[in-house]
């Protein structure tokens, strides 16, 4: 188990754009970071990174939190695990307390796949470097290819030697279970290697963890497939994989661009020559995951492919799913018989660097171009060129950039625009009513009952306060984002302790249970004199209060910079709102100790109006002199807060 303090060591040191950098594409805005959320699909930035404050959150999807919670929710990440890589990440050294037996192998179990796929990437890389076959087979063919080492070593490569159980037999001594290996497909079910005779190219996730393998073989006469993956598995779906995106996602971010190959040998060839701002799909179609991917990164999007009538077909075919992503996509053929590794070769790297800028050509007026041109003058094929390429334009999300392809295509058809807007308009009312026929179909009963179909997510509305949850919702969010900081500077007084020792005694008046469960925490927590800090909030067992901690530490407004530094206006009475907790939390004390006492007030004047008719010469004496009293309180707190009551 790690200790506390190596805990709080990590996620002080810790910074959450560093972190979140590793896996989605931020630009500035005033002193925050935006991004595509990684968790909802969005094509309009929602996801709020703040340095000051250390914590993200997504205004559409409403999750949160600090660098711990981001690697959990986004890398499925226990706790320690997380702590582990912000630790490795920072160079940390933990200390840990022994761990039990039980508490070890549930670990070991969850990392075990991963740690598997780990051990076979370095078997095979040890068979390329140290054993004759290997540097004979596999070295000297990367070689050939014009791979350095120092490039060989950085991308993982590897080699998969001859015999049927050879790597099996190796992995089964080092201890690892027969089950799992079946389960990676690193072995058959009949107990042989799935890799036999193939150069090895290692998959990684964006996390740099090894997700899989691809194999290519080396023997030519060989009737097997040229390139074989490992089998999807728990921790690898290859239409969630890109490959090179870990050593890529720097460079793309850069760049902002990135440029999409066919194959593995495309990839590392374009990285060594200073290109790394490269990924490739692994042979497959682009598939909605792997755009998703790249749009983490950037919305500018350069597909390349040969330049005879196959790639041709295959630039037309599939990429309207990263249309769909609001993905600007454009499309390089390169020469007949050429693959970009051929081509570089052949050229130098920066003489396809200016190929690439100069043939770039956006999708669908590429799209538009071909077609038109394979339909010569038939006007049947010409009207389903029409079509299609409304089709593909119809699946753009920003209807601004609709509108300047409908446009640019009309010229380029020679057609009527208002006819292709007619088109779209048809496309996409067709395209609504069959999802309408799915959700019905989806959610009509079935033999085992009725099934409800999956709504698309809808951020809820947040329901106005009411009575005095605003106050109380004020005094929580204070305790959470100041409560550890001094009162007053120079001083030990904390903000939580001037707070808590004006209200305690009416905390059993809170009204939420929320609002008053993190008061007595907070309360608690001072009594035993433990550490108070924004992340004790962040991390808390209970999901209500790291979900409120996360609300109230972020916002989609921020102070603009331009006010100082354009037009040099700046606050001159008080500090800037999110350092001035001191006069924040001595306001929201007196805010809410005036609703309280009001609230006392209308209930003492109830009692005494009671009591009048009741017992006129009883207690109601008492109770009149204490509605005085309160009355006073109410009015000291309105002059001080500068409010005006009504009497």
């Amino acid at each position: 188990m790690i200790l506390s303090k190596s805990i709080e060591e990590v996620l002080q040191t810790a910074k959450i754009e560093d972190v979140v950098r590793e896996f989605v594409n931020l630009k500035r805005r005033g002193s925050n970071l935006i991004g595509l959320c990684p968790f909802h699909q969005e094509k309009t930035p929602s996801f709020n990174v703040s340095p000051s404050r250390n914590i993200y959150k997504c205004f559409g999807c409403g999750k949160g939190g600090d660098p711990a919670n981001f690697l959990m929710e986004h890398e499925k990440l226990s706790f320690p695990e997380a702590i582990r890589w912000l630790a490795d990440r920072y160079q940390i050294e933990l200390e840990e307390t022994q761990q039990s037996e039980e508490a070890r192998e549930a670990q070991q179990q969850r990392d075990s796949l991963y740690i598997l796929n780990q051990f076979a990437q370095e078997w095979y890389a040890r068979q390329m470097w140290e054993t004759d076959p290997g540097r004979s087979i596999a070295l000297s063919y990367f070689k050939r290819r014009g791979f350095r080492e120092d490039t060989i070593r950085a991308f993982g490569l590897g080699y998969a030697p001859q015999g049927r159980d050879t790597f099996t037999r190796a992995a089964l001594e080092e201890g690892f279970p027969l089950e799992q290996l079946k389960a990676l497909g690193l072995t058959t079910e009949k107990g042989y290697d799935f890799f036999r005779e193939r150069v090895l190219f290692p998959i990684h996730h964006l996390s740099g963890k090894v997700a899989a393998l691809a194999g290519r073989i080396m023997r030519k006469e060989a009737k097997a497939p040229k390139y074989i993956n490992s089998k999807e598995n728990e921790v690898y779906h290859k239409s969630k994989v890109l490959y090179g995106l870990w050593h890529a996602r720097s460079a793309i971010r850069k760049a902002d661009l990135c440029y999409l190959v066919e194959g593995y040998t495309d990839v590392i060839s374009l990285h060594q020559s200073g290109i790394e701002n490269t990924v490739a799909s692994s042979g497959t179609s682009l598939t909605e995951g792997q755009t998703r991917l790249i749009g983490r990164f950037t919305p500018n999007l350069t597909i390349l492919y040969d330049g005879d009538k196959a790639g041709i077909q295959a630039a037309l075919r599939g990429l309207d799913i990263a249309l769909e992503q609001n993905l600007n996509v454009k499309v390089v053929l390169l020469p007949e018989g050429e693959d970009p590794d051929s081509y570089l070769q052949r050229v130098g790297a920066q003489a396809f660097e200016d190929y690439l800028q100069e043939q770039a050509r956006d999708f669908i007026f590429f799209k538009t171009e071909v077609l038109l041109e394979q339909s010569g003058g038939d006007p049947v094929r010409r009207a389903e060129v029409v079509r299609e390429v409304v089709n593909s334009i119809g699946r753009i999300p920003d209807p601004i950039k609709r509108s300047v392809y409908l446009k640019t295509c009309a010229r380029l058809l020679d057609f009527d625009e208002q006819l292709l807007v007619r088109e779209l308009n048809q496309q996409v009312h067709k395209k609504l009513k069959d999802r309408h026929r799915q959700r019905e179909r989806a959610a009509a009963p079935t033999e085992t009952g009725t099934e409800q179909p999956e709504e698309p997510f809808a951020p809820q509305e947040a329901k106005p306060a009411t009575g005095h949850s605003y106050q109380e919702k004020d005094i929580a969010r204070i305790l959470v984002c100041a409560g550890h900081l001094p009162y007053q500077d120079g001083e030990p007084t904390t903000v939580a302790e001037f707070l808590l020792s004006n209200i305690e005694e009416t905390l059993n008046l809170f009204e939420v249970a929320l609002y008053r469960h993190i008061a007595e925490v907070t309360l608690d927590r001072l009594k035993k004199k433990l550490p108070l800090s924004a992340s004790f909030f962040l991390q808390h067992e209970d999901k209500a209060i790291r979900d409120f901690a996360i609300s109230v530490q972020t916002s989609p407004h921020s102070y603009s910079e331009n006010w100082e530094k354009r037009w040099d206006i700046s606050l001159q009475t008080q500090k800037m709102p999110e350092h001035n907790f001191s006069k924040d939390s001595l306001l929201a004390m007196q805010r809410f100790k005036l609703k309280k006492v009001e609230q006392l007030c209308r209930e003492n004047k109830d009692r005494v109006e009671a009591l009048s008719k009741e017992d006129p010469e009883g207690e109601l004496i008492t109770y009149l002199h204490l509605q005085k009293k309160l009355l006073g309180i109410r009015n000291a707190l309105a002059a001080e807060l500068g409010t005006v009551v009504m009497r």
